[in-house]
């Protein structure tokens, strides 16, 4: 069996809602790419961060739209998914402001959710 096979990977799904524009994703996406914790993990090789096309709960195409999903890899080196949703509310936190005053308008609204990534 190769690494990771049969290995449920938890993740974090960050989706944009609201007035977001098309640079938005992809910004928030760069600036958690360099997010300490989250550069970390990926160069460890533990963590993936990805757009992916949003889905509904069955995992049906919903149209229009693209969530930010963060992957823990065979559970991340002991990381706690529920304390990364917290680092990772705070990064979109962080930015959220910082758009504020790089950019006109408000910013998107967000949600940041545990998600199992299998089952997405």
């Amino acid at each position: 069996m190769a690494e990771g096979d049969g290995v449920a990977k938890q993740g974090i799904r960050v989706r944009l809602d609201g007035p977001a524009s098309e640079s938005d994703l992809p910004a928030l996406r760069s600036w958690l790419e360099r997010e300490r914790l989250l550069e970390e993990l990926m160069r460890k090789g533990a963590l993936r961060i990805e757009e992916r096309p949003r889905t509904d709960e069955s995992g049906a195409p919903m149209g229009l739209g693209t969530d930010i999903l963060i992957t823990l890899v065979n559970a991340a080196a002991g990381v706690a998914v529920a304390e990364l949703v917290v680092q990772v509310k705070k990064a979109v936190a962080a930015w959220k402001e910082n758009r504020r005053t790089v950019e006109s308008g408000d910013p998107p609204s967000d949600s940041v959710e545990p998600v199992d990534v299998d089952d997405r």
